[in-house]
């Protein structure tokens, strides 16, 4: 035990000298402790958040690149570049990017897209832009409307060069300019082979079983050989058909069988017309416009040309300037400069091009540029009856027997009327774009018409620019264009260009 208690002694004394030693000694390894930890925790979060940071502005800096790179590739479009490029080499400039040479000779099978249709900015209703169309004067443009894209350009022609093209088309001499059904119709109904009932429900735009006046009165102008027929009209046709026994304007599907196709002809012809019951009641002429033109008229052109931002041979392709003029109650009632293009219909003017037969045709007129050559001294208005609607309904035209495509008595209804002023030139686009530089749909807001003239005479000028909605079809007929006009430069010995007169039939001048 005295062993025990004094080793217990020998050992407190060391605890206590540990204890004493741990007292009276000078710190200095603890307190460093957390003062390196500290630094160091420090160190690990400050480096994390900034790495972070760095990440996310990485990030950032990726997605706009990729953002601007999307939208300059769909703003330009693959066309822009190529259509770029074809512009230095004719200019001859060298580009390092030029496209093989197949691309430069593409087959009839498929072309390039080597061709991009810039549009006009309309922005809004009432503003005004500057464009320079001529030396040393500057033009201004005038939103009239955004449905359909719709411009007026004041002084556009000065008053000598409306003057000009008056005189030339008096020189050439006008005829009449009435609409009328083309000849082979008969032929193209016995072609399409369409029943009664089959007639009936394409003219039934509601497809409520019934025909009403304005089902039938709307299709009037274009199947009716070119001849107006309003409510009352259709009224006088059924009673002396006797095609609605029960009165009530309405034909039902038992009372249109009764009809033979060619009854309405026949009860107007009985009857007779009056000049002011036509679809058109004007006489017009055309105007070359190409070389070997009168220098007014080529210099029109290329103002035109300046105007839309179009590549000159697709304005050079087109139809020659068309004259017009209205005497004391001349009219064009509402219609549709272009007809919509389906894949059964051709266009005009590449229709040699199309390499398929089609019972239809329409006139494909991308753009319509109209001239006022003389200011008019009571109505001759240009109305666009649903200029700027919310929605365009067909069937709604006509409501309450008030027919908007009336100009002889409903122009003051329309939503939008242009005044013919002396110089004045109006552009409006007949189709929409398909969001890739070329022709799109049809635009059903450019019905327009010619109001009624009550006092003196209207002389007007139209530019329609020609472009097939089908790009192959309009490549391929420029190409054949191309061809025919170098066989006739070896034939002649020199550089030549087939005229749009050669190209264009009379009959290719459709008044739609």
């Amino acid at each position: 035990m005295v062993r025990n208690h004094i080793r217990s002694k020998m050992i407190e004394p060391q605890c206590c000298d540990d204890g004493d030693e741990h007292e009276t000694l000078p710190l200095p390894t603890l307190p460093p402790m957390p003062r390196e930890r500290v630094p160091l925790q420090k160190s690990s979060i400050c480096s994390r958040s900034y790495f972070m940071v760095v990440m996310v502005f990485f990030h950032v800096y990726i997605i706009n690149v990729i953002v601007l790179l999307l939208y300059v590739h769909y703003n330009n479009g693959p066309g822009d570049v190529l259509a770029t490029q074809n512009r230095d080499e004719a200019s001859g400039g060298s580009s390092h990017h030029k496209p093989p040479e197949s691309h430069q000779q593409p087959s009839y099978s498929g072309f390039q897209r080597d061709m991009y249709l810039p549009r006009l900015e309309g922005i809004r209703v009432g503003h005004v832009q500057k464009v320079s169309l001529v030396p040393d004067k500057v033009h201004e443009m005038r939103t009239l409307s955004l449905k359909p894209l719709l411009f007026e350009i004041p002084g556009f022609l000065s008053e000598e060069e409306c003057r000009v093209v008056v005189q030339l088309a008096q020189l050439k001499g006008l005829m009449e300019s009435q609409v009328m059904v083309p000849e082979g119709q008969e032929e193209l109904t016995e072609q399409l082979n369409l029943s009664p009932d089959e007639i009936f429900n394409l003219l039934d735009l509601n497809q409520d079983g019934q025909l009403q006046l304005q089902e039938v009165g709307g299709q009037a102008g274009m199947l009716r050989d070119g001849i107006w027929l309003t409510p009352e009209n259709l009224r006088e046709i059924y009673a002396g058909l006797k095609a609605d026994p029960d009165g009530n304007g309405l034909l039902s599907l038992e009372e249109f069988r009764s009809l033979d196709s060619n009854a309405f002809q026949r009860f107007l012809q009985q009857r007779g017309v009056k000049s002011s019951q036509l679809v058109r009641n004007s006489r017009h002429t055309w105007l070359y416009q190409g070389k070997g033109a009168h220098q007014v008229l080529r210099d029109l052109k290329k103002r035109v040309t300046r105007l839309t931002r179009l590549p000159s041979a697709l304005v050079d392709l087109s139809e020659p300037l068309q004259v017009v003029r209205y005497e004391q109650g001349g009219h064009y009632h509402a219609h549709h400069d272009s007809g919509p293009v389906y894949p059964e219909t051709a266009c005009t003017h590449t229709r040699l091009a199309a390499n398929t037969s089609t019972p239809f045709e329409t006139s494909c007129r991308y753009i319509t540029v109209l001239f006022y050559l003389n200011s008019v001294e009571g109505g001759g208005e240009t109305a666009f009856p649903v200029a700027d609607n919310r929605t365009y309904e067909e069937v709604s035209l006509i409501q309450n027997d008030v027919d908007l495509m009336d100009t002889r008595k409903n122009c003051d209804k329309s939503n939008l009327r242009v005044n013919p002023t002396k110089g004045t030139a109006v552009l409006w686009y007949n189709y929409l774009s398909d969001g890739q530089g070329w022709v799109g749909e049809q635009d059903e807001y450019s019905l327009h018409g010619g109001c009624v003239v009550t006092r003196g005479t209207k002389w007007v000028a139209n530019n329609w620019i020609n472009i097939d909605p089908d790009y192959q079809r309009q490549a391929r007929y420029q190409q054949l264009v191309s061809q025919q006009g170098e066989e006739d430069a070896e034939d002649e010995g020199e550089q030549s260009q087939p005229s749009p007169e050669q190209l264009h039939t009379a009959d290719s001048h459709q008044e739609l």
